[in-house]
């Protein structure tokens, strides 16, 4: 199957995954439906791919038991903080069985303190939910906190410029334990040095 992402066609090139495989995608923003509760949110995915069954709503109940969101069901996402509303969002992607999360900038609309918690949260829920994300992402910090393998692109018309496998000494550490290993500094100002950066 390929994939063509944007609005306009690529110039060349193309990804294959395996047609079998089922993504997920997760936005910058939550995009909750102010009018339905969380919980009505969360199963929308299986609602629209009209898999909604006794099975799937208990499933989703065992990630809210299991993320936090326990007794917030029937609450509107305007009740929920932006941390809270994430996992809600997150909660929604993974409840069709995804096997390729595709996280485009999923904390950039949270203030810096709410994004380094939900960052932490969500990159610990994917590694124990064992799936394999694609995080695009334009911090260097939580890039190579959250991921296995960062890959460097080069502005405009954008190229793969480097790739960088990330083996901090901190192997079963959450991202923000992570950013304590001794060699984050040094992945982290190699990669700022590969940026194409104009101040």
């Amino acid at each position: 199957m390929s994939i063509i992402c944007g609005l306009f066609s690529p110039e060349s090139g193309e990804i294959i995954i395996d047609s079998k495989s089922k993504p997920g995608y997760m936005l910058q923003k939550d995009h909750l439906f102010e009018w339905l509760t969380i919980f009505q949110n969360a199963c929308l995915g299986l609602i629209i791919q009209k898999r909604l069954t006794p099975e799937g709503m208990d499933y989703i109940r065992s990630l809210f038991d299991k993320y936090g969101l326990s007794g917030f069901e029937n609450r509107r996402p305007s009740e929920l903080s932006g941390g809270m509303r994430q996992r809600a969002a997150l909660i929604r992607t993974l409840a069709v069985h995804p096997e390729l999360l595709l996280l485009d900038e999923p904390f950039s609309a949270l203030d810096y303190q709410t994004r380094l918690f939900v960052s932490d949260e969500i990159g610990t829920i994917i590694k124990k939910e064992g799936i394999t994300a694609i995080l695009v992402t334009h911090d260097i910090a939580e890039a190579v906190s959250m991921s296995d393998r960062v890959i460097v692109m080069s502005s405009r018309p954008s190229s793969v410029k480097s790739i960088h496998k990330i083996d901090l000494t901190c192997h079963d550490c959450t991202p923000m334990q992570r950013r304590s290993a001794p060699e984050f500094k040094d992945y982290f100002n190699t990669i700022w040095k590969e940026l194409d950066v104009h101040v």
